[in-house]
């Protein structure tokens, strides 16, 4: 595997038999199975439309027993400095971070730090955005995690902003994305306006966990659920092409379209 140093890529991870048949829902916190056909032709359709923005895909294999090896964004964080290998809160995917750090070595990533016991961080509370870090305090991503993260980052001039996650959302990722620069698109009345100084916000009501929750990709494009209408609809009001994909397999998952992709250059 290579990484082209002109171009975006994102590391995608298909659904397999992990995904397909999961043991325990309840421990894999997955609503109900997925249909394994219509979530293989859902992730291709996501593929798909990643590449058509202009943007590179390395597609890896999922890791057994490990259903939700499928949400890559949470096993690490990639810097221009280097990544970060992630400790997993939701103790079912405990070995995705070092899954991951195995490919990210395969791409001559240089790993920058790690996160130990007993901290946990899970990729779907980090948000980079230039020289600023937003990091969640969620049920998934501990104070311990919090620490160690915004001291490692801080070493590489890293503006540290932490946000508490509310009910119901999983992660950080769930209520907002840095959608280009200095576009942030945020579920609104969740948070303090000062976290966002400096950028514009783009509002959207919060009807359900993935409501902040697109890809964005170079340009102004974004990936969105095809259900996420609101979101869909203020996008586009802002000038951004929107391409809708329907993800209903993998939001079974507790999984939305930014938790599919981990962005390595």
């Amino acid at each position: 595997m290579t990484l082209d140093p002109e171009s975006p890529t994102l590391i995608t991870c298909s659904p397999g038999p992990a995904y397909f048949g999961a043991s325990s829902l309840k421990i894999d916190n997955i609503t109900q199975l997925p249909d394994s056909k219509e979530a293989a032709n859902q992730h291709l359709a996501l593929v798909r439309a990643i590449e058509q923005s202009g943007t590179g895909v390395i597609n890896i294999q999922e890791l057994p027993e490990h259903p939700n090896s499928v949400f890559t964004k949470d096993t690490a964080v990639c810097t221009p400095k280097g990544y970060v290998r992630l400790r997993m809160g939701l103790p079912s995917r405990t070995g995705e971070e070092d899954w991951m750090a195995d490919v990210l070595g395969s791409l001559g990533k240089k790993r920058i730090g790690s996160i130990e016991l007993p901290g946990t961080v899970e990729g779907g509370d980090i948000i980079l955005a230039e020289n600023i870090a937003f990091i969640g305090h969620s049920s998934r991503t501990n104070l311990s995690g919090i620490e160690q993260f915004s001291s490692l980052l801080m070493k590489f001039g890293y503006e540290i902003r932490i946000a508490r996650v509310p009910e119901p959302f999983l992660h950080l990722g769930g209520t907002l994305t840095l959608v280009s620069k200095d576009t942030i698109l945020c579920v609104g009345g969740l948070f303090p306006d000062s976290l966002f100084n400096g950028f514009h916000v783009i509002e959207v009501p919060n009807n359900g966990f993935i409501s902040g929750n697109v890809i964005a990709l170079p340009d102004k494009q974004v990936i969105a659920d095809q259900s996420n209408d609101s979101t869909i609809s203020a996008l586009k009001r802002e000038g951004f092409t929107v391409y809708p994909v329907d993800l209903s397999e993998f939001i079974k998952g507790t999984g939305g379209p930014s938790c599919l992709i981990l962005k390595v250059s």
